[in-house]
């Protein structure tokens, strides 16, 4: 019995450990006070690419340790809950900071986001970022408004040059008229002075 727990164990905490490696983010909050029916609540603002789930401090310590993960060790403390998220991480802690909004026996400890440690006060920071889609759309507007203006940009020399060719165009022809209609003056005076 007592082998068939440490194997039981041992897989929790290889389990834990793939989860921490292969999550984007990993968020851990502590659920002291919540009820079931909360839980399951916030397990369905989290989505489907995040995965919640009570565990024990021991083997998520372990499983950190063996993920290479340092400095979580002061957040095991108490009845600790992992939210390791597969999609966007600042989605899920936005959806767990609007939670502990409305439900204040959740507590956010912390986590870890792209292999390091982060306190509450960064998850936080990380909720208060714009959603992915929201930044790559803002990125792509000014992408768009970039190129629009290198394309006017591009254009611009084109039609300084072409109003200067047409200006310098005129100019030759109003000396040119200008010289004959000089010329056609001095004649027609040199053919009255003939005549008289």
């Amino acid at each position: 019995m007592a082998d068939k727990i440490r194997i039981d164990k041992g897989a929790a905490v290889a389990e834990l450990t793939d989860n921490f490696r292969n999550s984007s983010a990993t968020l851990l909050t502590e659920y002291r006070g919540l009820t079931v029916s909360q839980i399951t609540t916030l397990r369905r603002a989290l989505g489907k690419t995040t995965s919640y789930s009570v565990t024990k401090n021991t083997l998520a310590k372990r499983a950190a340790t063996d993920a290479g993960i340092d400095g979580l060790d002061a957040l095991f403390t108490g009845p600790t809950a992992l939210a390791f998220v597969s999609g966007d991480p600042v989605e899920a802690a936005k959806s767990l900071r609007d939670f502990a909004k409305a439900n204040p026996f959740l507590i956010i400890k912390g986590g870890v986001f792209e292999g390091k440690a982060i306190s509450a006060a960064e998850v936080s920071k990380i909720a208060d970022l714009e959603s992915r889609e929201v930044l790559l759309a803002k990125l792509a507007g000014a992408m768009k408004a970039n190129l629009s203006k290198a394309a006017a940009l591009f254009q611009a020399p084109l039609s300084k040059t072409a109003r200067l060719v047409a200006a310098l165009q005129s100019k030759r022809e109003e000396a040119e008229g200008g010289a004959v209609s000089v010329a056609s003056d001095d004649t027609s005076a040199e053919q009255d002075s003939a005549e008289n």
